[in-house]
């Protein structure tokens, strides 16, 4: 290729790909010597993940958390091109697409993230539901309405693994549910929210005593099936009923990851540099729930969506400058704090000294949320939609 018709590709559309792409997309490229970004997902909507338990409460629209990458690419250079990934040809630098022509690159940013891994206990893949995606809402949400409309007198919940995204579903269950709903959190350590600060994790146990939610530490789901959930607790396994199981533990790497010639560590996942580029080839970048990555100082930087945005920036800047002669910054991660939802009226936030739940930990944490958002123009929309709704239900 010449130098005009350069080509960096960029595989996930989450918050470290979009944001990557974004970035390049700002940098100050020479007129003639600007590459084409390509950005490769196999969805039509950039999700706003942090943001996905909303949709169970009904709280927020899918427009609202989930909007099309045709509308946030509108106004830049980026192409967009939605294809599954079957294959990246890494000696000969190119990508397979099922049903499109492969696409050669000169620079790649991996960011396709991770799955649920259900196939760990017996019965999950027939019968738990994860909670990554859009469609896994979706799904989440016909179950419940189908429980809702039906003539059970209790709608039994049980949700696998006491971290963030367990506690947070817990609340917003139990809050959508109401007197109807019994929800058990099942946890394998003796204490939910294991890697949270004590602040955040007694704000999260309180919150789920009042929402009457049962705690099930030290105890390990064995099987499922589709009306039970046998459980193991001090050597004793307890069958009990079930309407509905969800599964929120761990995240796999996928097995197109684990095969490429590029080293990994133990769980599949990239190892790369401080730089955010492959131990193996400067060329090739990966970020987010799939790298495993050490920043300048040697901390280990956590697999969240506030990483995914930090290395973002990284990665975005040491492409570019490895492309015009610049010198490449190693990733300092910074740990900014942390925030929960707890149920359609209450949150948690940790950060920069501040500590505080309830109601305006609530605003906050959706103010931080809509200054992240993609594109200006999407906050504005969804911040005026915010500000007018309860004015418009008022008069309704």
């Amino acid at each position: 290729m010449n130098e005009q018709s350069k080509r960096i590709c960029i595989l996930g559309g989450g918050f470290g790909g979009l944001y990557t792409a974004l970035r390049l997309n700002e940098l100050p490229w020479e007129p003639a010597k600007k590459p084409e970004i390509v950005l490769i997902d196999k969805s039509d909507r950039f999700l706003f993940s942090p943001l996905l338990y909303e949709l169970v409460t009904g709280e927020l629209q899918t427009w609202e958390i989930a909007p099309p990458f045709a509308e946030i690419l509108a106004d830049t250079d980026i192409c967009f091109q939605r294809a599954y990934v079957t294959g990246i040809d890494v000696p000969s630098k190119g990508i397979e697409l099922e049903n499109s022509p492969d696409l050669p690159f000169d620079k790649l940013a991996i960011a396709m993230g991770g799955k649920t891994p259900l196939d760990i206990v017996p019965g999950a893949v027939e019968y738990a539901i994860p909670f990554r995606s859009l469609a896994d809402a979706y799904r989440l949400d016909e179950q419940l309405r189908l429980l809702e409309n039906s003539e059970r007198d209790k709608i039994r919940v049980a949700i696998a693994g006491g971290g963030y995204s367990g506690v947070e579903l817990a609340c917003k269950l139990a809050d959508r549910l109401g007197s109807r709903g019994r929800i058990r959190l099942i946890e394998r350590s003796d204490d939910i929210l294991y890697t949270s600060t004590e602040f955040n994790r007694e704000a999260a146990k309180k919150a789920l005593l009042a929402r009457k939610v049962w705690i099930d530490t030290e105890t390990t789901i064995e099987s499922i099936t589709s009306e039970t959930l046998s459980l193991l607790y001090k050597g004793q396994i307890d069958t009990i009923p079930v309407d509905l199981v969800l599964w929120t533990i761990g995240t796999k790497v996928s097995e197109l990851i684990q095969a490429l010639p590029l080293k990994h560590n133990q769980q599949g996942r990239l190892t790369v540099t401080p730089t955010l580029q492959t131990v193996d080839n400067e060329d090739i970048y990966a970020l987010g729930d799939l790298a495993d990555c050490q920043d300048a100082s040697g901390q280990q930087v956590p697999a969240t969506a506030q990483s995914a945005l930090q290395q973002s920036d990284y990665c975005a800047w040491n492409i570019w400058a490895s492309m015009t002669g610049r010198p490449l910054l190693p990733l300092r991660y910074q740990q900014l704090g942390e925030m929960m939802t707890l149920g359609t009226d209450n949150a948690t936030l940790s950060s920069l000294g501040w500590k505080f739940d309830g109601n305006l930990a609530y605003l906050a944490r959706r103010l931080v949320y809509l200054y992240r958002m993609p594109t200006w123009k999407h906050q504005l929309t969804v911040g005026l939609n915010w500000i007018t709704q309860p004015i418009v239900e008022l008069l309704s």
